[in-house]
């Protein structure tokens, strides 16, 4: 859902009157380079990637029913786009907070007010849509990512990188620990006082370090994406730099994994059964919960694993996937113009994602992909998405729950 800024409109002095001098209010910004046409746009080409590989993974067949290209295809959505989402998410709150540079004092106070409705508003929806659903919605997620990054919005390119490597080293050691600890009777105790464990099934423990996509090990691929927001993506250096370190991330990720943990290190969870209900939502009873108390769990960098072999593999594909749609972006403007459609997916991914559940609880799609073994569901959702947006933004800038998204933040302008 990325933010573009609006230009400010300036008038030219008369010219017989000298221009008076201006005191710069106290929400003025440092200047620095907007970011290019090619910049925004590919970072809405790869977010209609993220949406369409979650579409692989909730509708599509599952990977033990799949081979060749088709079981590529599905095992490098299986994971990867939601964390592909949780690093653009990351790079869509340095949007807001000032890209390449930090918004500061007015401006900055309420560009964090913005943050923290989108994180409150977020979480209420995704706690919504898991009791319409049933399952793990991410978005709730993501409103509790958005809450513990806030404190770093302000952060230096370089720092938060920093910042991202040193918690995917030690963050996947420490949920494993804490998972260790944390019997069922304590986890019944917590759940017990926990109101939105109540509403959904989904609380407090499951956010932070239980659940399907816990705080504890995805707060780096946002933190990850923030980084990226603070580079310039459209300087041909920085492009060839981003993509030799995500294709050292992942090849060393991976690789280490193999040689560590052997044939099985790259095995999904999809393997063992279906990943997501036929509602796109996570079920609760998949077994994704139980934390893998086996110490050699730690050396596999499957999808969802929360290894960090997983994060630094993940987050390197991540870097992949954005780099080379800003660079095509930038570069190929005959395919930017043919990839208009798919972009204006992008632009609107939230209404693409919440749209996927509530058109599979009204169309006849199968339920669940354990026993789904065609693609056909998958193109048409796809198509279908590519139709309505490219329709929707010849008429609208944002997509409808982006529109409610925007206004739901418009009091953070009274912040003083």
């Amino acid at each position: 859902m990325t933010e573009m800024q609006p230009l400010q409109e300036t008038s030219a002095p008369q010219e017989n009157s000298p221009p008076k001098p201006r005191t710069p209010p106290e929400s003025a910004v440092p200047a620095s380079p907007g970011p290019s046409m090619g910049r925004l746009v590919g970072v809405d080409l790869a977010r209609a990637l993220a949406v369409f590989g979650m579409y692989v993974v909730h509708i599509g067949p599952p990977l033990s029913a799949t081979d060749g290209v088709a079981s590529w295809v599905r095992y490098l959505a299986e994971g990867h786009s939601s964390v592909l989402f949780a690093a653009l998410a990351g790079f869509s709150l340095m949007l807001i907070a000032g890209h390449r540079e930090p918004k500061t004092g007015l401006a900055g106070r309420q560009a964090r007010a913005r943050i923290v409705i989108r994180a409150v508003v977020l979480l209420a929806l995704g706690t919504a849509m898991a009791m319409v659903y049933g399952g793990v919605i991410i978005l709730g997620f993501y409103g509790v990512y958005f809450l513990l990054t806030l404190p770093l919005v302000r952060l230096s390119a370089r720092t938060l990188a920093i910042t991202a490597a040193a918690l995917a080293l030690v963050t996947p050691q420490l949920a494993f620990a804490l998972n260790s600890l944390l019997t069922q009777p304590i986890q019944q105790s917590v759940n017990a006082y926990d109101p939105l464990h109540r509403l959904s099934d989904v609380g407090v423990l499951d956010l932070l370090l239980t659940g399907f996509y816990p705080a504890i090990t995805w707060v780096p691929f946002v933190i990850a994406g923030m980084a990226l927001a603070r580079l310039d993506l459209s300087s041909g250096t920085v492009q060839r730099r981003l993509a030799a370190l995500g294709a050292a991330l992942t090849v060393c990720a991976y690789g280490m994994s193999l040689l560590l943990a052997g044939k099985g290190a790259l095995r999904s969870l999809a393997e063992d059964g279906p990943s997501s209900g036929g509602s796109g939502s996570v079920p609760l009873d998949s077994g994704a919960f139980e934390p893998q108390l086996s110490a050699s769990s730690l050396l596999t960098a499957g999808p969802h694993s929360g290894t960090t072999f997983d994060i630094v593999g993940s987050v390197g594909v991540a870097i992949l996937v954005i780099v080379g749609a800003t660079a095509a972006m930038d570069r190929l403007p005959r395919l930017r113009r043919l990839a208009k459609p798919v972009i204006a997916v992008g632009s609107m991914s939230l209404t693409a994602y919440v749209g996927h559940f509530v058109a599979q609880s009204v169309l006849p799609v199968p339920a669940g992909t354990g026993t789904q073994q065609s693609w056909v569901p998958v193109l048409m959702f796809v198509l279908g998405a590519i139709v309505f947006a490219a329709i929707w933004s010849r008429f609208f800038r944002r997509g409808p729950l982006e529109y409610l998204l925007n206004a739901a933040t418009k009091p953070a302008k009274y912040i003083r």
